[in-house]
Parts: C-alpha cells; structure tokens; sequence
C-alpha cells in the first residue's frame, strides 16, 4: 500500500472576557482575562481539532460538538481534540506534524512555548519536535481582545508512514 498523505487547517477565534480562566493548547495560563466560549474557549485546541477533522474530511468541531449542546458547556477542549485524534486512528491516519500560529497581543507565547508544545505533544501523541508553535502580534490590526489560532496538520497512512 502506497503511503497516503492528508493536509488540514483549522482556524478559530474567541474575544477574550474577565472572570474567566485562560486556556491555551490544554494548558491553565496566568492571566487577567480568559476567552469566551461555550466550552473552556481554548483557541488553540479548536483550531487543532477543525485542522485533524478537516483533513479527514470528517466537518469541523461543531459538527462533532454542538455549541448548543449543554453537554459541551464548559467542556475542557481536550476532549474535542483526543475524539479526533481518534477518528484519525479508525482509518489508519497518524499525524506526522502539526504547525500552528497563535496571534494575539497577550499574553506573550514565547514563555509559554515549550509548555504548549508539550500539552499538544500528549494530546497527539507524538513528538514534541514534530509540533511547532509560533506566537504573533496582530500588529495594530484587527482587535487586541480577541485570540485567534491557525493551525495545518500533516496526516499519513500506509507501508511508510510515520
């Protein structure tokens, strides 16, 4: 069997609000503010599970995790990620690597960098080295309130997959 390969890309976006906890690529990140969501609003996470289940052509994670569901209210957003990597597994995918972008003002990703690697590496169980993840200043552009993540995930499947 020829090794078959898959690209995906996610995206997502939450403003961020007070009185609520920060999360960021599954981990709990010291800050004033936190990002609205109807689950634990981890941008990150979103933008991993929409990129895993796009290159599977399986929808995104609302089709898999109704916003109205009440089941999904607070929801710790690793969940949403470990059901795709699943989804992945059924039909034989891995993921050979993952590359992401989180733009926002703050708080800064690169003394995070490491910790998030880290998380996702868990989350996907593979490689810290085979995820990147790069922190972005919007730069004046768009709202400094808001947090949004692009991710592009590589699957393969097959005699030389990873």
């Amino acid at each position: 069997m020829a090794t078959e390969y898959r690209v995906g890309t996610g995206w997502d976006s939450h403003v961020f609000i007070p009185n609520r906890t920060l999360w960021l690529g599954g981990i709990e990140v010291t800050h004033p503010l936190g990002l609205a969501g109807h689950s634990d609003g981890d941008v990150l996470l979103h933008a991993i599970c929409d990129a895993i289940l796009g290159a599977l052509g399986e929808g995104d994670i609302g089709t898999h995790f109704a916003s109205g569901d009440p089941q999904w209210h607070n929801a710790a957003s690793e969940r949403f990620v470990r059901h795709a990597v699943q989804v992945a597994r059924r039909d034989g995918w891995k993921i050979a690597n993952l590359d992401a972008n989180l733009i926002l003002e703050q708080p800064r990703i690169q003394p995070l960098r490491e910790a998030l690697r880290e998380s996702v590496s868990s989350l996907l169980e593979i490689p810290s080295e085979r995820i990147s993840i790069k922190g972005k200043t919007p730069e004046g552009l768009g709202n400094p309130q808001t947090a949004i993540a692009q991710v592009v995930v590589l699957l393969c499947r097959g005699a030389e997959a990873i």
